[in-house]
């Protein structure tokens, strides 16, 4: 029987500087499972959370993977790389963490 392997989550949290255009940025992102096969689940949201520990976050974005392999291709995709480019110069900061899901 094969070894059957937990999903990859990909978790990206974005603070932005003032002026970011957001709607189109937020509309890049969303556009990305669309152009790479490889995504399984794409999901974003804003910070709610009344404990106030952010840390100036904004933005989460949930992305999952059937493995590394597969989150490799998504990190070098032609379409990744481009958001990239947009998305980084409107950066406070970011934060990125993979697990696997349990």
């Amino acid at each position: 029987m094969p070894a059957i392997q937990a999903p990859l989550r990909h978790i990206v949290l974005f603070a932005f500087k003032p002026g970011a255009p957001l709607a189109d940025l937020l509309a890049q992102f969303a556009a990305l499972p669309a152009q790479i096969a490889e995504i399984r689940s794409y999901e974003h949201g804003t910070d709610v959370s009344p404990e106030n520990l952010a840390q100036g976050y904004t933005h989460v974005f949930l992305l999952t993977f059937d493995d590394a392999a597969d989150l490799g291709l998504y990190l070098n995709h032609p379409a990744h790389v481009a958001f990239v480019g947009e998305v980084q110069p409107w950066l406070e900061k970011a934060l990125v963490f993979d697990y696997l899901a349990a």
